[in-house]
């Protein structure tokens, strides 16, 4: 009878171990539930519920990740299954919504353009995986994919909120997929925020400027301020590269001198 209980030790505290491995992917196939959902909505013309299900699929899978990392149960299983996730949720989601909302009597030009995202997003992901031990961990090479995401559902969400329909602007939405889709696999610096550490003291100004945006601004016109917020991050990679390629230009120019 002794023996039985380190037995039993040992058989609860493997059971604890794999919950807690189950935890973050239990937010991966919420993520992946909440794309799925969005693509179901798409088809049934309820396109602010699929703007809104990307959104949430976007929150949840930043979640994941920091749920493995804070409870240490990063595993290669983990990352493969968030990356099959990301796909659907970011990558087929998007360019099924943006074709059934705007793009589909533009016949063969509109598939095209929902088709290239999508095979964007795929690639964006695959280059995400293969350099993941060389890449700067700073900066993001090319948008991220929920961050392209967002952008269209952003999109899609806020010209549905001022009454706009998708096929009265098709070809600025062709425009505006194209461009979310190429700078996914371009190779534009975007900022990851991956060196913040939330157990590290912060200054009183940064806690006032995340409240004012998530309690004040964001409440004020949801689809406006997160649209808004999503295209400045896809402009600031232009930013970036623009910034570092003319300083490298006149310091060129002061070297020559």
């Amino acid at each position: 009878m002794p023996d039985s209980q380190p037995a039993r030790f040992i058989l609860k505290s493997r059971l604890r171990r794999r919950g807690i491995y189950l935890l973050p992917n239990l937010f991966t196939t919420a993520a992946l539930f909440a794309g799925f959902y969005a693509i179901v909505q798409a088809m049934n013309g309820n396109f602010e519920h699929s703007a809104i299900a990307i959104f949430i699929a976007m929150v949840l899978d930043g979640l994941d990740g920091r749920v493995a990392r804070m409870t240490n149960t990063q595993s290669e299983f983990g990352a493969e299954y968030d990356s099959m996730s990301d796909m659907v949720s970011f990558g087929v989601a998007p360019s099924l919504i943006v074709y059934e909302w705007a793009l589909k009597d533009m016949g063969q030009m509109g598939w095209i353009a929902a088709f290239i995202y999508c095979a964007c997003a795929a690639l964006r992901l695959a280059r995400f995986n293969a350099n993941t031990a060389v890449v700067d961990k700073r900066f993001f090479q090319g948008l991220p994919s929920p961050a392209a995401a967002a952008l269209i559902a952003g999109l899609v969400w806020v010209t549905l909120n001022f009454q706009v329909e998708g096929t009265d602007i098709n070809w600025l939405v062709w425009l505006f997929t194209l461009f979310a889709g190429l700078t996914m696999v371009s190779n534009l610096p975007y900022y990851s925020g991956k060196e913040i550490n939330l157990r590290k003291k912060v200054p009183f100004f940064v806690i006032l400027m995340l409240g004012l945006f998530f309690f004040v601004l964001i409440p004020i016109h949801p689809p406006l301020v997160l649209f808004c917020l999503f295209a400045a991050y896809a402009s600031s990679g232009y930013f970036l590269k623009f910034t570092k390629f003319f300083r490298g230009k006149n310091e060129n120019e002061t070297l020559e001198s």
